[in-house]
C-alpha cells in the first residue's frame, strides 16, 4: 500500500478585498501574506508543492518551495472558476445588477451560471483531472497544493461524492484555510478521504 498525503490551501486575502475575482489576477494584500504565513507552521512537512498559476496563489508558493528547498509545479487546470460579468463585482453589486441570480448560483450553480462564465461542469472536469494528475505524478509523497476556494470545493465534492449542485453550499471555506485529503493505494484500489478541513 502507498499513501499520499495531500494539504488544500486556499490563497489569503487578496488587494482589493471581497470579490467576485475568478480570472481577474490580483496579488495578495499585506494581510493575505499574513495570513499565508501564519497557516504554515514549523512542523509541516511536504515533499513537493503545486500551485495555481494566478499571482494571489503562485508568489506565495514560489516563496515556500524556496524556503523549504522543495520543488515547485505550477498547474492551470487548479485556476479559479471564471465569474464572467461578476468579475471585479462584490456579492452586493452583483445582487444590485443581477437580481436573485446569485442566491441561486449559491443554490444551484449548474443551471444558474453568471452570466459569461465558465460553466460549473467544465470547472469541476478540469479541476479534477489537474488533481488527479498530481495526485498520481507524486504518489507516496506529502504534497501541498495552493490553490482557490472554488477549486477546493471542487476536490471536496469529488473526494466525499457531494453533488456538484450543491458544491458550493457544502464548506467554509476562507482565506488561507486548510483541508486534509489522505489517499491510499493497494491492490483493491485507490481509496480517498478528508482527514481535516479548518477554515
Amino acid at each position: 500500500m502507498t499513501t499520499t498525503v495531500i494539504d488544500l490551501m486556499r490563497h489569503g486575502e487578496p488587494e482589493g478585498g471581497q470579490m467576485f475575482r475568478g480570472s481577474k489576477d490580483d496579488p495578495l494584500s499585506p494581510v493575505g501574506w499574513q495570513q499565508m504565513e501564519a497557516a504554515v507552521h514549523g512542523h509541516d512537512h511536504w515533499d513537493a508543492i503545486v500551485s495555481s498559476p494566478m499571482t494571489r496563489c503562485r508568489l506565495f508558493a514560489e516563496q515556500l518551495a524556496q524556503r523549504r528547498r522543495i520543488p515547485l509545479h505550477i498547474e492551470d487546470d487548479l485556476r479559479e472558476i471564471g465569474f464572467g460579468d461578476w468579475e471585479g463585482l462584490t456579492s452586493r453589486q452583483v445582487q444590485e445588477r443581477y437580481g436573485d441570480h446569485l442566491s441561486r448560483f449559491w443554490q444551484d450553480p449548474i443551471n444558474s451560471n453568471p452570466p459569461g462564465g465558465e460553466a460549473i461542469t467544465d470547472f469541476y472536469q478540469r479541476v479534477t483531472l489537474g488533481f488527479d494528475r498530481w495526485q498520481d505524478k507524486l504518489a507516496s509523497q506529502r504534497i501541498l497544493v495552493v490553490c482557490h476556494g472554488g477549486v477546493i470545493r471542487m476536490v471536496l465534492a469529488n473526494v466525499l461524492g457531494i453533488p456538484l449542485e450543491k458544491s458550493f453550499a457544502g464548506f467554509s471555506v476562507p482565506y488561507a484555510c486548510r483541508s486534509r485529503i489522505q489517499v491510499d493505494q493497494s491492490e483493491f484500489g485507490t481509496f480517498r478521504s478528508l482527514v481535516s478541513h479548518q477554515p
